[in-house]
């Protein structure tokens, strides 16, 4: 960790009259970090974006498991690369959705995650699995929400055009109703008279990449 969360860490140990040893600190830092499991379907660019963060010690996690559901995706090269540990569970796979949400939560179970950041993510969660996991499962969606939830955000807002409404992405906790549970962070981005939907599209995603690490690294702090 450097030097300025080191510092935090070591005010907020126990006070004595002794200097900590360093197997303590070392305990404590520890215990302080969460890991993370991240889960992604795509290009796993938000994914790539949080393990860069986590490596250069800008976020109080580990990257412990980055969960794809889709053979081939592009996201599997980037996390092997990152050098974070991969595990495919293909849908197609499983006679049911409760069975392949059992496999996904042994996973989980095997890594102690603390928390599920999906980044990309394009399956629609059961009620089962995302109240087992509520207040510690998040999601990162393209629009300055409630408006426009769903699985195309950017081209429906580029379509409709609110320019006075504004447009933007949000951070926010998976609850059972897609796309409407409570709001951790919000960053409204303008979609300018002169955009194309690839500008548009690019700015966006610029946000996704500053909003999410906050996002995770307010939460944190609110768990610590």
């Amino acid at each position: 960790m450097g030097e300025a969360i080191l510092n935090r860490l070591l005010r907020r140990l126990p006070k004595s009259g002794e200097t900590p040893r360093n197997d303590k600190i070392k305990k404590f830092m520890n215990a302080c970090i969460k890991k993370l499991a991240v889960f992604v379907s795509g290009g796993g660019t938000n994914m790539e974006n949080l393990v860069l963060k986590i490596r250069e010690q800008r976020l109080p996690y580990e990257a412990a498991i980055v969960i794809c559901d889709k053979p081939g995706a592009k996201a599997l090269e980037r996390a092997a690369r990152l050098g974070v540990e991969t595990k495919l569970i293909d849908r197609d796979l499983f006679a049911s959705k409760e069975f392949f949400e059992q496999a996904i939560v042994a996973e989980l179970e095997k890594h102690a995650v603390d928390f599920i950041a999906l980044a990309g993510f394009m399956r629609i969660l059961s009620a089962d699995f995302v109240n087992r996991y509520s207040g510690r499962l998040i999601n990162i969606h393209p629009s300055y929400l409630p408006a426009f939830p769903g699985g195309h955000a950017i081209a429906d807002a580029f379509k409709a055009r609110p320019l006075e409404a504004g447009t933007g992405v949000t951070v926010h906790f998976v609850t059972p109703a897609v796309d409407a549970g409570p709001v951790i962070l919000q960053r409204k981005v303008p979609l300018l008279p002169d955009d194309t939907l690839e500008t548009f599209e690019a700015r966006i995603h610029a946000a996704e990449y500053e909003i999410y690490p906050e996002a995770l690294r307010r939460l944190a702090q609110d768990r610590a």
